[in-house]
């Protein structure tokens, strides 16, 4: 999902409470892999069923539904931000300041306290770990830190089918060149060659039809052990599926942003009612207005009220910061053992393909014993023989004539 303009803002985050009991460490069942929240938090997923991280495991090791938590561990205390006098309120705003930031609307910490996290898959260099910020492309855009991963995917489709292109044309050398060699050993040349150099030259011919026939099995080969595998590794609905994907994770985004402008509405409100609340005391204080403290209670409950609703805002901002996060977690897995399917997948069958060669090799080698052989063989004083006995006009040699 690709944001209009990345937008730097710096607002205080009110975190949701966390359970009532800490979850404990313990033996996980088979499947299962616990990760942490930037912040801390411990979430489960179970690898084989794809339960995406909306379960928490009890301590039995039965699934419990997951708790509504949030990402932030600063949270203000549970009394209305609109009861909260306004310096006060400032001043703890002001804290929270210095340790989030909320860029995009998904809230992070500030560098300072980053140091605080930790990996949730150390020193593997894991897609979960390190595409959660927004980049811009080259031309200009925003682009999402899932969109880089889901790239990822589609060129790596891409490198697979252009790989198959690769061998499709390998295999069209080598056919190219069977023919060639099948019809070059047909050549009548240098035919009427006797004795035994002429049975190694008839050799060396044919083993041409013989290496032709070697490389139009190479081709064969190649074609259904290299190429059809390649153009067949994930099919049509390999693009449907990042698509789903994609779809997935945009939606959760979208929330969130919703959520976010929810959050600054709220925010804007109470601000709005701690203003007209102070001006309409001091007024009174001063005895500019016949104001009722009647009227002063009226103010405060509104105010208290828009403290509430920026409260509630809030708690579901993080709610869904929190469901986003997860779902990240859970898909940015399950791109990274995808990844490593088609590199594992594509280096077996190039190894294939240098095993089919090396075979090539072999059997051209095989194709060039008999033509060694018979050279070995080849006997200039038996050809000579075998030429003057064929060809011989009479051993009887000229003598002087007599008078």
């Amino acid at each position: 999902m690709a944001s209009d303009e990345q937008t730097y803002t710096q607002q205080p985050v009110v975190s949701c409470s966390m359970p009532s009991e800490e979850i404990k460490s313990l033996s996980l069942p088979v499947g299962w892999k616990c990760y942490r929240s930037p912040e801390g938090q411990k979430y489960y997923v179970n690898i084989s069923t794809k339960v995406n991280g909306h379960q928490l495991l009890g301590a039995s090791g039965h699934v419990l539904e997951r708790p509504d938590v949030s990402l932030g561990k600063n949270s203000l205390s549970n009394q209305s931000p609109g009861s909260t006098s306004p310096a006060r309120r400032q001043n703890k705003e002001k804290e929270i300041k210095e340790t989030k930031i909320t860029i995009n609307c998904v809230t992070f910490p500030v560098p300072a306290s980053a140091l605080e996290q930790q990996l949730l898959k150390p020193s593997e260099w894991s897609y979960c770990d390190y595409f959660w910020a927004d980049k811009k492309d080259p031309q200009g855009a925003t682009v999402s830190g899932f969109e880089v991963l889901l790239q990822k995917q589609l060129k790596g489709k891409q490198m697979q089918k252009e790989m198959a292109e690769f061998i499709r044309e390998r295999i069209k050398i080598e056919e190219e060149y069977a023919k060639n060699l099948s019809k070059l050993s047909m050549f009548p040349m240098a035919a009427q060659e006797e004795g035994t150099l002429g049975e190694a030259w008839a050799q060396l011919k044919k083993s041409l039809a013989d290496e032709a026939e070697v490389h139009l099995k190479f081709s064969s080969k190649l074609q259904s052990e290299v190429e059809k595998p390649l153009l067949t590794f994930r099919g049509d609905n390999f693009k449907k599926d990042m698509k789903k994907y994609d779809h997935h994770i945009a939606d959760l985004r979208k929330q969130q942003v919703s959520r976010y402008a929810a959050v600054e509405k709220a925010r804007k409100a109470l601000a709005d009612r701690q203003k007209d609340l102070e001006v309409k005391t001091q007024q009174l204080e001063i005895k500019l207005s016949n104001k009722t403290e009647e009227d002063i209670k009226k103010a405060r409950r509104k105010s208290t009220q828009a403290g509430d609703d920026l409260m509630r805002c809030v708690d579901l901002y993080n709610q869904a910061q929190s469901k986003w996060f997860e779902e990240m977690v859970t898909t940015s897995l399950e791109l990274e053992r995808l990844e490593v399917e088609r590199v594992e997948t594509i280096q077996q069958l190039l190894r294939q393909y240098t095993t089919l060669r090396h075979e090539t090799d072999m059997f051209n080698q095989s194709t060039l014993e008999p033509v060694d052989q018979l050279l070995q063989s080849v006997d200039p004083a038996k050809d000579r023989e075998l030429w003057v006995k064929e060809h011989k006009t009479g051993d009887l040699r000229p003598v002087d004539m007599d008078i």
